[in-house]
């Protein structure tokens, strides 16, 4: 008798685990919470203060030994002329050389180089004067005017505090809507407004002694912000 006892005092939790974990059981526990996707876009000007420009030194040869040389001493020479700029940022961007075939296409007749150099200043008389220079012996491929970094950090943290109160706003709007209470389950903010390529020039196939400075006008970038999410709603 006591065995029998013991076996039924034993099965009785048993029955009772295998009720909690029945589909209906967990189906009954689960609660379905309703749940609104929204997103809301904000944009800010901001100024374009710096000036990003392309120059590039463009030679033909009939031995790329020579070629090189020649080519990389105008290039040398343009970047120790940035150099007298302390507010220019000069760098290399690049050289290539390509052969150059006769008419057929089949032979190579000569080489062609190429190199170029990237100037970059906050500091628009400075930069314009000294384009100006280099124009003696470069050409001007590009130039662009864009928000410096830090600007462009600035504009667009102030542009996200709009598209997060937008948000917050349409979120109110659709939750008075539907009677109900919310809460943001999930958030994200995207920055768009990415610096513009830069601008091609038309080229320049002959130098004067010394180019006029060129004329240069800032105007303004539009910094985009997107912030979307998710809210659920409360019963």
């Amino acid at each position: 008798m006591a065995h029998r006892a013991t076996r039924h005092f034993l099965a009785l939790p048993l029955a009772l685990v295998m009720f909690a974990a029945s589909p209906s059981a967990t189906a009954h526990a689960e609660r379905v919470v309703p749940t609104v996707d929204l997103s809301a876009d904000a944009s800010r000007a901001a100024p374009n203060d710096m000036a990003v420009a392309s120059l590039y030194f463009e030679a033909d040869g009939a031995d790329p030994a020579p070629l090189a040389r020649q080519v990389n001493a105008v290039i040398a020479s343009a970047l120790e002329q940035a150099r007298l700029y302390p507010a220019v940022k000069a760098r290399s961007s690049g050289t290539s050389t390509f052969p150059v075939y006769g008419k057929e296409g089949r032979k190579i007749e000569g080489w062609r180089m190429r190199s170029e150099i990237q100037l970059e200043s906050r500091d628009l008389p400075a930069l314009s004067e000294l384009l100006g220079k280099l124009q003696a012996k470069l050409a001007l491929s590009g130039l662009v005017m864009q928000p410096a970094p830090e600007t462009r950090r600035s504009v667009a943290d102030l542009a996200a505090g709009d598209a997060i109160r937008a948000f917050q706003a349409r979120a109110d709007a659709v939750a008075a809507t539907l009677g109900k209470p919310y809460r943001i389950r999930h958030l994200s903010i995207g920055y768009g407004g990415e610096s513009p390529p830069i601008r091609p020039m038309m080229k320049t196939t002959a130098f004067a002694a010394e180019a006029a400075p060129v004329a240069i006008e800032a105007g303004e970038s539009e910094i985009a912000v997107t912030v979307s999410g998710t809210i659920e709603l409360s019963e």
